[in-house]
């Protein structure tokens, strides 16, 4: 059996069964006559001379491009030792981008995660790939013991989450859900106000997303591109003919149409909603639970308007256990509004001019030693922090799936058009078979997803 060959094997092992480790990987590969390629310990990892974290980038993007690899680039901790994408123009520009700050030429490509998984001496994975596939290669990782930062939002359904959220914590690797919002200062100060008692006992919560999706899309099949591997990009989500606005620009980086595309994302829903409704979430003292009933509107594009289907707009409410209400909705700017019975504030995204309050002087309040503080650390050094101290990730993935599935369990009750009951402890709507059949996207063959 060739490398290739194997690799490809251990890819449906690993999604079907999750439990096979690099150990395992490196003991088939031996057992099937494959010589890896070996390397001291020693020289790699955590365990090098360097002591530095040793990273493959999954999906090197737009995301991966502009925001994920400057931030680690720049950090003396870390290298990336490895760049991944199945589109070949991506993954060269990639590593062309990596050997230029290394000032050298040794970065990996790999055109198929498997094969970055596998390489010998990597600590951790970024996983900055479309939707569909978050919850597939970052399961994969953890099973095999290795640190994930995956962009959010997190995962496609809420049953992949509850399985991902458990697996990481089984495996006791660091698992950051790459969202910003909790290292932005001014955010994180509402949040303390809140969780500190300064505006009363917490009542009712506005989080508005902007406005990002619209009806548009061409339909018409045309041409892979040369370099793009169309069949492991779709994964396993549905299967249709390709064309350029369901997939990425060709040799560009701007907004892509999978973002727009139900099979491969759910719009601004969980995409927004999982920065803002996150810190919503850290001020009520509910990140690792839920709320207990949800309901809403929505507008999709009209039929015959194109290709893009994800909601243009929505409004929901939900209400947690202690009967604090929450309002959800598509408006021009990110904000999040907290209204105690002694006062209220409000605040935008990364923006001191948009904090408001129902008394000026909140905004000016100095925290006394008693008071809970929350940790501020810019999003990728929390989690080479977190690698390197054993300290905890602002948003583990316990945290990242309970935010991610207020968004998909809005979105269930818009397309049920009810409200609906929400047990946050089982994870099942009560009393809601069809409802409770939405918490689950099936995988196209030959992917599975097991526990």
């Amino acid at each position: 059996m060739c490398v290739l060959q194997l690799l490809r094997f251990v890819n449906l092992i690993t999604i079907m069964n999750t439990t096979l480790s690099r150990r395992s990987l490196l003991g088939s590969m031996l057992a099937a006559g494959v010589s890896p390629l070996i390397i001291p310990s020693k020289l790699l990892g955590q365990q090098a001379p360097s002591k530095k974290i040793t990273i493959a980038m999954i999906g090197v993007g737009r995301q991966a491009v502009f925001t994920n690899m400057p931030a680690l680039l720049g950090n003396p901790d870390v290298r990336i030792v490895a760049v991944c994408d199945v589109d070949a123009w991506r993954m060269e520009h990639g590593k062309k981008l990596v050997d230029a700050a290394y000032k050298n030429t040794d970065c990996k490509m790999f055109a198929d995660w498997c094969e970055a998984l596998a390489m010998p001496g990597i600590d951790a994975i970024v996983n900055s790939t479309s939707d569909q596939w978050h919850v597939p290669i970052s399961l994969a990782a953890v099973n095999q013991k290795l640190h994930v930062c995956c962009e959010k939002p997190l995962t496609l359904s809420l049953r992949e989450g509850r399985i991902l959220a458990d697996a990481a914590k089984k495996q006791g690797v660091v698992f950051r859900t790459d969202t910003e919002c909790r290292s932005d200062a001014y955010m994180i100060r509402l949040a303390e106000l809140a969780r500190n008692g300064y505006v009363g006992k917490i009542k009712h919560f506005d989080v508005v997303v902007p406005s990002g999706d619209k009806p548009g899309g061409d339909a018409t099949p045309t041409p892979v591109p040369e370099g793009l591997n169309y069949d492991m990009w779709v994964g396993p989500s549905p299967m249709h003919p390709y064309c350029l606005d369901r997939v990425h620009p060709v040799k560009a980086f701007t907004r892509p149409g999978w973002m727009r595309c139900s099979p491969t994302s759910e719009g601004m829903i969980t995409n927004w909603g999982t920065h803002l409704l996150d810190v919503a979430q850290l001020a009520n003292n509910t990140e690792r639970t839920g709320p207990v009933s949800v309901e809403g509107t929505g507008k999709y594009p009209d039929p015959g308007s194109g290709l893009w289907d994800v909601l243009i707009a929505f409004k929901v409410q939900f209400k947690y256990v202690n009967g604090v209400t929450l309002n959800y909705a598509m408006g021009p700017s990110a904000s999040l509004r907290i209204e105690g019975d002694e006062g209220w504030i409000q605040g935008g995204w990364n923006s001191k001019k948009s904090m408001t309050a129902s008394d000026p002087k909140l905004l000016k309040t100095k925290f006394t030693s008693s008071d809970l503080r929350l940790p501020t650390r810019t999003d990728k050094k929390d989690f080479i922090n977190a690698i390197k101290t054993g300290e905890p990730v602002m948003i583990d993935a316990e945290i990242g799936h309970r935010t991610c599935s207020m968004g998909q369990i809005a979105h269930i009750a818009i397309k049920q058009g009810t409200r609906l009951d929400w047990d946050p402890a089982t994870e099942q709507f009560t009393q809601a078979e069809q409802a409770n059949a939405l918490l689950l996207r099936p995988y196209r063959s030959p992917w599975k997803l097991q526990p």
